[in-house]
């Protein structure tokens, strides 16, 4: 196989794990640990997400085709504190379905990584960390902006 190879299985691979991450994460919802879930938070500090380069991801998700991807991940000016809670409930299942997607893949880059295939593992990896994990820990920045709007309008 060649690096396209790799890339392109890799991309097919992730709309997969999206699928499995709305199927995991439904049936988990049903779970009592589940609204443990909620306030799930892997890197608080802005500076580090700053590094990692959330801030160019978030400008990559609302300027470009990706923005299609989940509607109800919208808010008007005329949202109350309702909407606000209905909104962050969204963010919590688009962040554990990815999170779900993101463990579902990193079994198939460490089966790679276990077969000795370290550079189609690597490049799983790492479209596995822009597809899933950054999704993820931006839904977690949202949650944090979402919750001090709904502290503030209590």
């Amino acid at each position: 196989m060649t690096t396209f190879n790799y890339f392109t299985f890799s991309f097919s691979i992730v709309f997969i794990s999206w699928v499995v991450g709305l199927i995991f994460d439904a049936l988990l919802q049903k779970a009592k640990f589940y609204q443990a879930l909620d306030n799930l938070n892997f890197i608080e500090s802005r500076k580090l997400n700053k590094w990692m380069g959330l801030d160019y991801f978030k400008w990559t998700v609302k300027n470009t085709f990706f923005r299609f991807f989940n509607m109800k991940l919208n808010l008007n000016s005329t949202a109350d504190i309702d909407d606000l809670h209905i909104l962050r409930k969204e963010m919590t299942k688009a962040e554990l379905s990815h999170l779900l997607a993101f463990l579902f893949m990193a079994v198939f880059s460490l089966v790679l990584l276990l077969k000795g295939k370290f550079l189609f593992a690597l490049i799983m990896l790492l479209v596995n960390i822009l597809m899933n994990l950054y999704p993820s820990l931006l839904q977690q920045q949202n949650k944090r902006r979402i919750d001090k709007l709904i502290k503030r309008y209590s």
